[in-house]
């Protein structure tokens, strides 16, 4: 209970002064000092009891002993009153055979004479009053055992042990206990998840005539599936015919409670079925739990109604006498058909678009390109770093406020949330080191060595479990900048390296076959089973974390691998590449391509950004160029003016343009769409510094 006080008055303090507080702050700091309970903790009361003994001071001996009996033992029941007064009388023999040992006799005869009307009647007293005047009291047989060290120890631990039952702890400091138990049980049901998902994985038989290439993929991974073979047939069962078989997922769904995954599905559309009937079959959104969700992001009940009832019923003309953002140019999918045809079926009909934008805001701090741009597992925080240097921490939600602003000297590269805490930030610099930034605290907990030959820290990615991250380390190009462009056509040397998030030491050197080449890309599954990295020489890499060893690669693209990430069922991988390709890998079979599918120029970079007098500026990609759902049915790419939705197909093409977000006026560089409330929100940042935050909601029939 010491420690949790401790911690609760270190949040006291900082809440008192973050809130400017600095009279009660004042009076906080004094009270402690003063304090006789000494934080609840019982080794430092005993200690107390016994330096007043040790210095023959029998009044503050007293006043202390009644101050506990005032403050603590008068709350007792009836029953506890005996146990008190006999710890009462043990302190008091325990201080008068402390002043004998010393040769003290006149704190002996002055304990008796101040505690002689009190004593006298008191059976328990009786024969001590002749104790000063026996010339060996521990020879006699009647006070021998309480000079002994064995009396003094069963009667030190008999107060301490009856201290420790006495102090209940108030409702505010029962917070460090729940945090660890909901922690062990969280730990607990990932353990027993992962006995249950092995089990059925041992237990499903291999169809006859599989050609599968397994490679040295470990048998827990094979026929691997997300969800487990229940729910994900459940799920399937669920979706229509024109869904995906093979949908793919956004990397931090995996951290949102299995009831916020809402399905996202467009509605089946029966052959030959009247307007009438396909209108009954399909789900009303409620305009009332419109404004609800977003009235909770803006604060604005009303603006919010006006703009739900824009994007659901209003004609583009409307919108645009209302200030609404429209884009003028009808979008079109890949295939170079307008969404107005893509979307209808069979006879005309309308398909209901899968989702509503409600609003775009803009986050304006940075004042130069964007590099990075993330959003923590809980959805709660943004981190964005530009080309300066310059990290922002930010919160979106009630409202958008920066929470922290982080200057570096040397340049940085690479940034990534820490899942647990996710209040810890990763960064990782172009002279070989990583630090590991508190933004709650606002302040470097660590900063790791990781490399002097290879000082660019390109990717950084996170264990779900916390207790481990993956770096990728690489040279200086030829020219001996950190991003020269356009890139060497001989991809530069490389090295990916496991650190200890608690030990802060490095663990291993993953192996680079068939060289030691820059990994430009990394992501883990849900458990951290499995890591997959996109490589400048254009080949993926799955590594298999159990046994810290490649477990497959395959040539991906022609030219580096840019991102890449696990579908949402992780039997699948998606990656892009400098060739423009958009592709879905299957990783039970090495090398197979599932989909294949080539993405706009600007989608992909390098990203060049003209100005005046001839001014160029050309950015090669850095951050993530594509973002899933939580359901990984529809995809957030980059493009010049803003992120582009498309749905996940099993058909030609691959990709189905379903909604443009717009918005900016400089190229899209790197993306994220955060899925952890009702309301997803899609994060769009570009080349002049400015990151839009468009707020979707998801059409659910």
């Amino acid at each position: 209970m010491g420690s949790a006080v401790e911690r609760t008055d270190k949040h006291v303090r900082e809440y008192l002064l973050y809130r400017g507080f600095t009279g009660t702050l004042k009076q906080l700091d004094s009270d402690m000092k003063a304090d006789k309970e000494k934080g609840f903790r019982v080794d430092k009361i005993i200690d107390q009891l016994q330096q007043l003994v040790q210095n023959f001071d029998l009044s503050g001996l007293m006043e202390y002993w009644l101050y506990l009996d005032r403050r603590l033992f008068s709350r007792l029941e009836d029953m506890y009153r005996s146990t008190v007064n006999k710890l009462r009388t043990s302190l008091y023999r325990y201080y008068v055979i402390n002043t004998i040992q010393k040769g003290n006799l006149e704190k002996t005869q002055e304990f008796f004479q101040r505690q002689a009307l009190d004593l006298q009647g008191q059976v328990e007293w009786r024969d001590w009053f002749i104790l000063p005047f026996i010339p060996a009291p521990e020879q006699n047989p009647a006070f021998g055992q309480y000079f002994s060290r064995q009396w003094a120890d069963t009667f030190l631990v008999s107060l301490h042990n009856f201290l420790s039952v006495l102090f209940q702890c108030p409702v505010l400091l029962n917070f460090d206990a729940e945090v660890q138990k909901m922690t062990s049980l969280t730990e607990e049901n990932d353990q027993l998840r992962q006995m249950i998902f092995a089990l059925q994985t041992e237990s499903r038989d291999q169809k006859d005539g599989d050609q599968m290439v397994q490679h040295k993929l470990p048998l827990y991974v094979q026929n691997m599936d997300r969800l487990g073979d229940t729910e994900l047939d459940l799920v399937w069962s669920q979706r229509p015919s024109s869904a995906t078989t093979t949908p793919s997922r956004n990397f931090l769904s995996t951290f949102l409670p299995q009831g916020k995954r809402t399905l996202v599905k467009a509605p089946p559309i029966t052959l030959g079925s009247s307007p009438s009937q396909a209108a009954v079959g399909r789900k009303e959104t409620s305009v009332n739990q419109v404004t609800a969700d977003v009235g909770r992001r803006s604060g604005n009940p009303r603006r919010s109604s006006e703009r739900f009832l824009l994007y659901s019923g209003a004609s583009p003309q409307t919108q645009e006498s209302k200030g609404e953002d429209v884009d003028p140019t009808p979008a079109k999918n890949l295939s170079g058909e307008s969404p107005d045809s893509s979307s209808r079926g069979e006879g005309g009909l309308p398909v209901e678009q899968p989702f509503i934008k409600l609003s775009q805001e803009e986050y304006g701090e940075h004042h130069s390109s964007i590099m990075h741009c993330r959003v923590d597992s809980s959805g709660r925080r943004v981190a964005s770093l530009d080309v300066d240097g310059v990290i922002k921490v930010w919160s979106f939600n009630p409202i958008m406020q920066t929470k922290a602003t982080i200057m570096s000297k040397s340049p940085l590269l690479s940034l990534e949330w820490a899942t647990k805490p996710d209040r810890l930030l990763l960064l990782g610099s172009g002279v070989g080191t990583v630090r590991l930034y508190d933004t709650d605290a606002k302040k470097n907990l660590y900063e790791m060595n990781i490399s002097e030959t290879h000082p660019r820290i390109l990717s950084l990615a996170c264990s779900p479990s916390g207790s481990s991250f993956v770096c990728s380390a690489a040279a200086l190009s030829r020219s001996g900048s950190a991003d020269s462009v356009p890139r060497l056509p001989i991809p530069v040397s490389g090295q990916l390296l496991l650190w200890d998030t608690k030990t802060v030491k490095q663990q291993l050197q993953f192996s680079l076959d068939p060289e030691p080449v820059a990994i430009n890309c990394t992501a883990f599954n849900h458990n951290g089973n499995l890591l997959v990295t996109g490589a400048a020489d254009g080949v993926i890499r799955l590594f298999d974390m159990q046994r810290y060893e490649s477990a497959m690669s395959w040539r991906a693209h022609d030219g580096e691998v840019y991102s890449v990430e696990f579908s949402y069922d992780e039997n699948t991988v998606f990656s892009v590449g400098e060739d423009g390709k958009f592709i879905q890998w299957n990783i039970h079979r090495c090398g197979v391509k599932q989909s294949d599918q080539a993405l706009p120029p600007d989608a992909t970079g390098p990203f060049v950004l003209s100005g005046y007098s001839g001014y160029k500026q050309v950015q090669v990609p850095r951050g993530r160029l594509f973002a899933f759902d939580s359901e990984g049915q529809h995809v957030l790419t980059c493009s010049s003016a803003g992120g582009l939705i498309y749905r996940v197909t099993n058909d030609e093409p691959a990709l189905e343009r379903v909604l443009s977000l717009g918005g900016h006026k400089a190229p899209v560089v790197t993306v994220d769409w955060c899925s952890a409330v009702d309301c997803g929100t899609c994060l769009t940042a570009s080349m002049d510094g400015k990151i839009k935050l468009s707020t979707l909601l998801a059409q659910k029939s």
